[in-house]
């Protein structure tokens, strides 16, 4: 077992050095389309890994990521523009203090980011994790909306429907693709972990696992707080990735496409979200082909507008008949699982 542990470990090492040469190789020799994808896919892996935590993981139906995510963008951007450049941007109302006067630098930011979040989803885990199933979703639902429509409203802290821009473009696939391995390999260790096995029990049968000592208020607070931080770190990169942050960016349709993204992955399966990440984000991508003017020989066939989301929503359609669980289910990859596929081809 020890021998087994310092070669996973290593193994571990060697895998992360050759995601830091395939980044460097992208940021010398990739556009800046294909660098933007990369963030992008980055970014969701942080928010669907997260955001399975609890709906996979511990098996509550949480509908409201959307607001985590915008907490975080919104902290993260206003504490890293400057007094003047907000000065600049608030125009029906002033900034209040003391954000007008405050400057972070941008890994202060979202680390800000991801404890407001997690402030707020200390808050309201009290009462909403008091419930389950359809009333959990419905409440988060409201949690999203009510932080959405405050978004909206509170001109004197977010600008209300204006937003904020020109935020600086911090979002490297460094900064995107590290958090991404920073909360893959937090949430993994949380899930093999004691308290992520009583998160498993809990999903199973709450009844049986508060039978045999297991508290599910406190494990899945705990869940909601670890999840609601990597979320508003998520937010606070993507805001620093489109530069440009508006109430209608943190919709339901966030929280649509990463619940598409973990039962497409298979809830409760960490290596099937990401998968599911990188498939649905870069597939919507390639799609765009089937939008664009086709010329075949002397026959010009035009674009049709619309028929990529057409074409996603029949291959979502397959999916679902076809894999019930995901695709991977609750399976996760391991090295061992690897090493041992590959001493069955050797022999």
């Amino acid at each position: 077992m020890f021998e087994f542990s310092w070669r996973n470990r290593l193994l571990t090492l060697l895998a992360l050095g050759l995601l830091s040469l395939l980044l460097l190789v992208a940021q010398h020799w990739a556009d800046d389309y294909q660098l933007r994808l990369l963030n992008t896919t980055a970014v969701f892996i942080t928010m669907a890994v997260s955001y399975n935590l609890i709906n996979g993981i511990c098996g509550q139906l949480h509908l409201g990521p959307n607001a985590f995510v915008s907490l975080g963008a919104y902290t993260a951007a206003l504490l890293t523009l400057t007094p003047a450049e907000k000065q600049a941007s608030f125009l029906i109302a002033p900034l209040i203090w003391p954000l007008s006067d405050l400057s972070l630098p941008f890994p202060l930011a979202l680390l800000a980011g991801g404890l407001v979040a997690t402030f707020f989803a200390y808050l309201t885990g009290f009462p909403v994790l008091r419930v389950r199933g359809d009333y959990l979703a419905i409440v988060t639902l409201g949690f999203g909306e009510v932080i959405r429509v405050l978004a909206n409203n509170l001109q004197a802290v977010t600008n209300g429907p204006m937003g904020l821009k020109g935020l600086a473009p911090y979002t490297t696939v460094w900064w995107s693709m590290g958090v991404a391995v920073l909360t893959v390999a937090t949430i993994m260790g949380l899930k093999n972990s004691g308290f992520g096995r009583a998160m498993q029990a809990i999903r199973t049968d709450e009844t049986a696992a508060r039978a045999m000592g297991i508290e599910p208020f406190r494990h899945l607070l705990l869940a909601f707080l670890v999840s609601a931080f990597f979320l508003g770190v998520a937010g606070g990169l993507l805001a620093h990735l489109i530069t440009t942050i508006s109430p209608t960016l943190f919709t339901f349709f966030l929280t649509f496409n990463l619940l598409i993204i973990i039962v497409l992955g298979g809830l409760g399966s960490i290596t099937g979200a990401v998968l599911a990440t990188i498939i649905i984000t870069w597939g919507n991508e390639w799609l765009r082909l089937v939008e664009e003017p086709l010329v075949l020989g002397s026959l010009r066939l035009p674009g049709v507008p619309g028929l990529r989301t057409v074409i996603f929503a029949l291959l979502l359609l397959i999916m679902i008949i076809f894999y019930r669980r995901g695709l991977l289910g609750r399976w996760e990859f391991s090295w061992n699982w690897l090493l041992e596929k590959v001493k069955r081809i050797g022999n």
